[in-house]
């Protein structure tokens, strides 16, 4: 077994492919329309789906925004300067809510972004001396 995506809802898809490939650096994988269901399917990721976990964008047609659960937490991308990788995201429009520096009670540098429906994307900066958590 092993995992293959996650799925969030968005509420302009347009909007969020620009976030997750001209902010975040990821590729679009594919797309698919689903004109009966009035929904579209697009996979987003840094590599092929073949061997990569991806992420599903789903836009319900119909829908324009989400609620966000508090049990969601938020997706994680390893990097490796979380402070460069903050600069280089708001120069190209993305929003910081967490700059980088060292998680609270640890020494692995973190920083968190937002997507354009307010979902959290933690940066974690792999660094050989120091264990992600």
């Amino acid at each position: 077994m092993r995992m293959l995506h996650t799925m969030l809802r968005v509420g302009n898809l347009e909007r969020s492919l620009k976030f997750y490939t001209e902010v975040l650096g990821m590729q679009l994988l594919r797309q698919r329309e689903y004109q009966e269901g009035r929904f579209t399917l697009a996979f987003v990721g840094y590599g092929d789906e073949a061997n990569h976990t991806v992420l599903e964008l789903t836009h319900n047609w119909d829908t324009d925004h989400y609620d966000l659960g508090n049990a969601y937490g938020h997706i994680a991308i390893a990097v490796d300067d979380a402070y460069t990788a903050c600069d280089e995201i708001k120069a190209r429009g993305g929003k910081v809510v967490r700059e980088a520096g060292p998680m609270k009670g640890g020494v692995t540098v973190i920083a968190f972004v937002e997507d354009p429906d307010g979902y959290k994307v933690e940066l974690i900066q792999q660094d050989e001396n120091a264990t992600n958590n």
